[in-house]
């Protein structure tokens, strides 16, 4: 079983984006749909994002009232265990809150479960991003770090000028992680998504 566990702030398009990855794993073989779990964590206790999910034919599973990467973190864990009999899927893809730390639930994750393969996706928004930077830079910075693959998404609100110093941004906080930039409203090409699920 694998992990795909997304950070970005909040409003990055997470849920756009997960939707996507979603329809990719699944295929057109609705017999598939189980072989995914999307794991939304909400900090209220109310879901918005699980209804678009659920609406769109997925089985949602939900954290309330916390973050995973701190207070709800032995939650996770059990969540995953229960995902893992009652389901079974390949994949389980985590939307974490907007002001969570993915290399934290990572870290919970693969200290119960070594055996679990993790990949942190993280979202920047490139019109706000500018705006973030300096208000959010440890919280960007966090999530940044961890990342294995990010996506520079909304692209097409801004000039091109504005995504290449938002990109130029980016990269002083991880220059290794693959980038893409994505607009998550139009179809996100398969090579992509491959490459960031791995």
């Amino acid at each position: 079983m694998k992990i795909i566990i997304f950070g970005g702030f909040l409003g990055s398009g997470k849920t756009s984006v997960v939707i996507q990855l979603a329809k990719h794993l699944i295929g057109d073989n609705l017999e598939n749909q189980t072989k995914v779990v999307i794991l939304e964590n909400e900090i209220g206790d109310v879901g918005i994002d699980d209804k678009l999910l659920k609406s769109s034919g997925y089985e949602v599973e939900n954290l309330f009232s916390g973050c995973v990467c701190c207070t709800l973190s032995g939650e996770l864990v059990l969540g995953i265990h229960r995902i893992q009999k009652d389901f079974n899927p390949d994949t389980i893809i985590l939307e974490a809150t907007g002001v969570a730390f993915p290399d934290n639930i990572r870290e919970t994750i693969q200290k119960s479960m070594p055996e679990i393969e993790c990949r942190v996706i993280c979202l920047t928004d490139a019109k706000r991003w500018m705006r973030l930077l300096k208000p959010m830079e440890m919280l960007l910075n966090d999530q940044l770090n961890a990342a294995d693959a990010i996506l520079l998404n909304k692209i097409n609100l801004v000039d091109n000028e504005t995504v290449m110093a938002v990109e130029e941004s980016i990269r002083t906080f991880n220059d290794e992680a693959v980038l893409y930039k994505i607009n998550a409203m139009e179809t996100i090409h398969p090579d992509i998504i491959e490459t960031i699920i791995g």
